[in-house]
């Protein structure tokens, strides 16, 4: 059985700065991706207006730090959204990033939006995979020399949680890629619940949601693209989604457009995830919500499924220490969380078995 390394980088480490600790996971990346002369992207996430758990760009500073320091050529890029915000095209997104500090002055590198202005900006990339033969990636990506993809974990709605598997799947996707991997999810009203407020309708990015005859919110399917806006801006709880195939088939799709990510670079690329500011909901939101563990630190691997897999057990085994059993699944029992991972090792992202090694 083969094990991939994973290197951890305690935030607990007495009477030692987490940002040297950074600055070691950053040089451990670097020295496995990197060579002299390469452009490097480093994919982060510059978080939603109003949200405050994304990873700093104090902390970023350090990543491009080591990239520099071994002669490569730093920039920081994401992709446009699906959904409706500061983030949905190119020139909103920078201005957001610049608002939440991502400037040259701080970070030292310059910012851009991989898939373009409008999120049209793609390169389609083949894979074998069970649901697409193809995926679509931001343009800019397969230009990059090589990639270090920077990672908050934290849960997730709609995929009970998102690590490095996400962040090259939904964070690598043009918008129409993102539109792909969420078109089986189906969110329902609560007839009952519903108070007919109205608020779904005005985040619904593509006007799919209605008063039917009663004066309750109606989601026509034909129309909707699944981004989920609507079941989280909901102030009644009143929308779900139709979990009997969904979740399992967004992992599924997460792992093959991952699979078409690596594929991109072929092996120029490492991970860093951050175990800091645990929330429930992705960064995507507008709000941060209560942490649930005390930061523990940052993991580097080549490898994103043994990150992730790591990732998690380090999680649970925190989240234990507290009284409960299965983070993800405590937060969210609809949804088994493992099978982006089962999935992502079965079609050769990578592997669930690890050895980790304190640094």
């Amino acid at each position: 059985m083969s094990l991939s390394e994973v290197h951890f980088y305690s935030r607990k480490k007495h009477q030692t700065s987490f940002l040297d600790q950074i600055s070691k996971a950053a040089k451990q990346a670097v020295k496995q991706t990197v060579n002299k002369g390469d452009i490097v992207g480093v994919k982060v996430h510059f978080g939603e207006e109003g949200n405050t758990s994304f990873v700093p760009p104090i902390y970023i500073r350090r990543i491009v730090d080591e990239i520099e320091a071994a002669g490569g050529k730093a920039l920081l890029f994401d992709t446009n959204t699906l959904y409706k915000g500061d983030r949905e095209n190119a020139r909103d997104h920078l201005l957001l990033a610049l608002r939440h500090g991502f400037s040259y002055e701080v970070v030292k590198a310059p910012v851009m939006i991989a898939d373009g202005l409008k999120g049209k900006d793609f390169v389609e990339v083949e894979i074998k995979g069970e649901n697409f033969s193809s995926v679509r990636l931001g343009s800019l990506i397969k230009q990059l020399d090589s990639c270090i993809v920077v990672s908050h974990v934290k849960g997730h709605s709609t995929a009970g949680f998102g690590g490095a598997i996400k962040n090259i799947s939904m964070g690598f996707a043009s918008r129409s890629g993102k539109q792909q991997m969420h078109s089986d999810v189906k969110p329902t009203v609560d007839q009952e619940i519903c108070i007919a407020c109205g608020t779904c309708m005005e985040w619904c990015p593509v006007n799919a949601i209605e008063f039917d005859i009663s004066g309750k919110a109606k989601i026509n399917w034909d129309i909707c693209i699944g981004c989920g806006e609507c079941r989280v801006t909901c102030p009644e709880n009143a929308i779900d989604i139709s979990w009997e195939t969904t979740p399992i088939k967004l992992q599924e799709k997460m792992a093959e457009y991952a699979l078409g990510s690596m594929s991109i670079l072929k092996g120029k690329i490492s991970f860093i995830n951050f175990l800091i500011n645990v929330t429930p909901d992705c960064d995507c939101w507008e709000w941060s919500g209560t942490y649930l563990v005390e930061d523990i630190g940052v993991l580097v691997s080549i490898d994103p499924v043994a990150l992730d897999q790591a990732s998690c057990d380090l999680l649970n085994q925190a989240w234990r220490e507290k009284g409960g059993n299965d983070i993800w699944k405590d937060i969210y029992p609809k949804i088994d969380w493992t099978v982006q991972l089962a999935y992502a090792e079965k079609i050769g992202v990578g592997t669930r078995n690890y050895i980790l090694i304190e640094d």
